[in-house]
């Protein structure tokens, strides 16, 4: 059987904890967290429900990136202190570690879902929230956002949901290991000069450039943006040879789509290329 008799569509897809939206025009999606007047933060259902939807895109037909986004000015103030942290204080080892091993599965199923992930960030964006940025493929902040890893604000080691591993790869070891022990909030103008943000906008026209992008990526090759997803994960558990070698070979693999032969034709009659991700 063919993985094309696992494609579906997405845009008839009902989320229960977050708006989900799907631009059929752009192949969009757009992951609204939608609780602004606690700041959009995540509970144990929001948690599990994001970690399937992750995965199951990797079996979609109609979305070819996503952004994800914060309603009512801030993107996500982190887990829920009341639905989340205070019942985490009366549960069992085994009952931790479920939880711990869950919110880590939702990193992973971002990691792993082939589309670009834009993170449009203004605002809080603090603890797990800060861990949906950091997991995205691009970050676009406002002025006023605020990063923060405070997981060490309520007593909790900063190896948080992949922290350790991906945020140094990100600013840099010196600056990650302050951001970890402290639980500061890092400004926008330093994620901008770290790296940590792609570019800062004003706030009104924050959705407009995240979407922009997406749309962007979305026309673009989106069989050889899921393979470069891929390999800038796979490579970082790999030596130089390695690399190279796993890097040739995804290249022959997309040397034989078919939208490597538009381009190519696009070139000789000096017109843009059409792509269509096969």
């Amino acid at each position: 059987m063919t993985m094309t008799h696992h494609l579906r569509e997405f845009r008839d897809h009902r989320a229960t904890h977050f708006r989900w939206e799907v631009d059929a025009k752009t192949r969009v999606a757009t992951i609204t967290l939608d609780r602004p007047a606690k700041k959009n933060p995540l509970t144990f259902d929001s948690y599990a429900e994001l970690r399937d939807l992750f995965r199951a895109l990797t079996y979609a037909s109609d979305v070819k990136a996503v952004v994800l986004r914060g309603a009512g000015g801030n993107f996500c103030s982190g887990g829920d202190v009341h639905e989340i942290i205070g019942p985490l204080t009366r549960m069992t080892m085994p009952e931790l570690l479920a939880f711990t091993r869950m919110t880590g599965d939702l990193v992973v199923a971002m990691r792993h879902c082939p589309q670009p992930i834009v993170a449009a960030v203004d605002g809080v964006c603090a603890g797990a929230g800060a861990m949906l940025a950091l997991a995205s493929d691009f970050r676009l902040g406002t002025p006023s956002a605020r990063t923060a890893f405070l997981f060490v604000r309520v007593g909790l080691a900063g190896c948080d949901m992949g922290a350790c591993a991906l945020l140094p790869r990100m600013i840099g070891q010196g600056r990650a290991s302050e951001l970890l022990y402290t639980g500061r909030a890092m400004t926008a103008e330093e994620g901008a000069a770290w790296g940590y943000f792609s570019r800062v906008v004003p706030p009104d026209a924050l959705f407009a450039a995240a979407e922009e992008l997406a749309r962007s990526l979305a026309e673009g090759p989106t069989f050889a943006h899921g393979m470069t997803k891929k390999l800038l994960h796979q490579e970082w558990g790999m030596d130089l040879d390695a690399a190279i070698e796993a890097e040739a070979q995804a290249q022959a693999i997309c040397m034989q789509t078919a939208d490597f032969r538009r381009a190519y034709e696009a070139f000789v009659a000096k017109q843009k290329p059409t792509f269509e991700g096969n």
